[in-house]
């Protein structure tokens, strides 16, 4: 049977930035999930000198998708070729580059050339994957020069809270991993509905109370880890007061070895546009992060005490 044809995508843009900023966020690939709308999670799974193989976790036309890639990064040309060692289907087979190159004017064009071949030679099939690509693609690039040039979010500001649990590790992490029954299990849930396309990727829509009793609603999307006792999440649709917000659940050993550390953390950012229409116009950026901390500490904290109690019924 002959090779399927191969497809061939290239995007582009023109940012003000400089090429060695653009080039150092392209290149810090664990920090994507922060910078672009369609990264949840990355994790860098080997690195040798400028090669590296690294494992992502994604939205495609509304799916979440994982795959492995290999990248060589070339800073003196800034360039970054990349390869999908195990790519997700319909997809046979994904790699590109990123290209970044001085323009006359002082600023940056960036380049994004896709290659790929589907697991077969359906129109509809390729037509799927061309569309995600487009998206992502267009989304990416788009963030990019956002992130660079007009940030509207603070800069991320990442806090935690701990509690230790005399029980079984698995339940603290089973009482996590089943959001689709916290709406029994929580009162500042009010509505939860979730759907898991493959096992341990959710997509989580939820309605949560806040203190004065109004209710906001966000989506996220969750990846799990059984075997770490990990689950790290993005939601796709924040409160208004927020342009990023991303989050860890973690089951772990208490440093001093007595009963089971379970933390909630989250990695936020304020939106700058939405201080004065939320918490009024004297509100500063330190009032938006510190109502955010509150809001979501408040939250974790019911989220957390509950877990350590179901646990040590269960115990």
């Amino acid at each position: 049977m002959s090779e399927l044809p191969l497809q061939q995508t290239e995007h582009e843009i023109h940012t003000s930035a400089a090429p060695d900023a653009v080039f150092a966020v392209l290149a810090d690939a664990r920090a994507w999930p922060a910078v672009f709308p369609p990264s949840v999670h990355v994790e860098q799974v080997e690195h040798t000198g400028s090669s590296e193989r690294i494992r992502i976790w994604a939205t495609a036309n509304g799916s979440l998708r994982t795959w492995t890639s290999r990248r060589e990064l070339d800073e003196r040309a800034r360039r970054i070729r990349f390869r999908q060692e195990v790519s997700a289907h319909p997809v046979a087979a994904m790699g590109g580059e990123w290209i970044v190159e001085e323009a006359g004017d002082g600023g940056t064009r960036v380049r994004l050339t896709h290659d790929f071949r589907a697991v077969d030679d359906d129109p509809e099939t390729i037509g799927w994957i061309h569309r995600a690509v487009d998206r992502n693609s267009e989304a990416e690039l788009a963030s990019l020069r956002t992130a660079l040039e007009r940030p509207d979010g603070t800069a991320p500001t990442t806090f935690e809270d701990t509690v230790v649990v005399r029980g079984r590790a698995e339940d603290v992490y089973d009482f996590l991993h089943r959001s689709d029954l916290w709406k029994k299990r929580l009162s500042h849930v009010a509505r939860i509905a979730v759907k898991e396309e493959e096992p341990g990727l959710q997509h989580m829509e939820m309605d949560t109370l806040t203190a004065d009793g109004s209710v906001h609603t966000t989506a996220s999307v969750r990846v799990c880890f059984p075997e770490r006792r990990v689950i790290v999440y993005k939601q796709l649709r924040t409160p208004p007061l927020l342009a990023l917000h991303l989050g860890r659940w973690s089951v772990r050993p208490a440093d001093d070895g007595d009963g089971i550390a379970v933390t909630s953390a989250h990695t936020v950012s304020v939106a700058r546009s939405a201080i004065p229409g939320v918490l009024g116009a004297g509100a500063s950026e330190t009032d938006a992060v510190d109502f955010v901390r509150r809001a979501l500490g408040r939250n974790s904290l019911l989220t957390l005490e509950a877990a350590r109690q179901y646990a040590e019924s269960s115990a």
